[in-house]
């Protein structure tokens, strides 16, 4: 389904965003042709992240509101928790960081024709992951990957990209680490971006644009727009 592009969208060069104050509630705030690293780290740094792309244009969205995960917040149901202590999963970080980005991109959505994680997508990902800025949590059984997940870490706080499972709570195995280490290193929220069923049952809720803008001040990470 194409993008519907409000008459107050920006094209945007290099890293000069908008505000995210600027956007519409539920609809792109600037586009560009391609993406970089850098693009990517500014944009995060200001509330806004990419998703979706057409015919060689990447749209950046900063909806409102915002669904963010506050790891106290998080949901380990009793089925869940019996699988993590049942020691079937083995749980690694960054040691298949492109693989999962790959079956992240692989995996079908509800209500989604294709997949936002293109080839350039990829690349300035996998570029941040050699910055040591974006990571994966790896879901392991026997050998094989059967999940996972994968973000970028800014500051004191996590931004959370897209997940996969090949087996029955394998990615949620995943979010179950990531929450336990996040918490034990003090940073307190994740960004989940838009607002699913499945977030919401893992405990995530979403936030105004400007309270979510607010959380980023306090874990060290906005920028101003340029």
């Amino acid at each position: 389904m194409p993008v519907q592009i409000s008459p107050n969208i920006a094209f945007v060069e290099g890293e000069n965003f908008p505000s995210a104050e600027t956007a519409d509630a539920d609809g792109p705030l600037a586009v560009s042709f391609g993406l970089t690293p850098e693009q990517v780290l500014a944009a995060y740094r200001r509330g806004i992240f990419p998703w979706f792309s057409e015919r060689g244009a990447v749209f950046w969205w900063s909806p409102d509101p915002r669904m963010v995960l506050a790891v106290d917040d998080f949901k380990c149901s009793q089925s869940l928790r019996k699988t993590l202590r049942s020691g079937v999963f083995n749980i690694r970080e960054d040691s298949a960081f492109a693989e999962v980005v790959r079956a992240c991109a692989e995996a079908p959505r509800n209500g989604q024709d294709g997949t936002w994680i293109t080839p350039e997508f990829i690349e300035a990902y996998s570029v941040l992951h050699e910055r040591g800025l974006a990571h994966s949590v790896e879901t392991w059984c026997d050998g094989q990957l059967v999940g996972g997940l994968y973000g970028l870490r800014l500051g004191s706080f996590f931004f959370g990209e897209s997940m996969f499972a090949y087996r029955r709570d394998a990615s949620k195995a995943a979010l179950a680490h990531l929450v336990a280490r996040l918490k034990a290193q003090g940073i307190m929220h994740i960004d989940c971006q838009q607002e699913t069923a499945h977030m919401t049952s893992l405990g995530a809720r979403p936030v105004s644009r400007a309270a979510f803008l607010a959380l980023l001040k306090a874990a060290g990470v906005t920028e101003t727009a340029g």
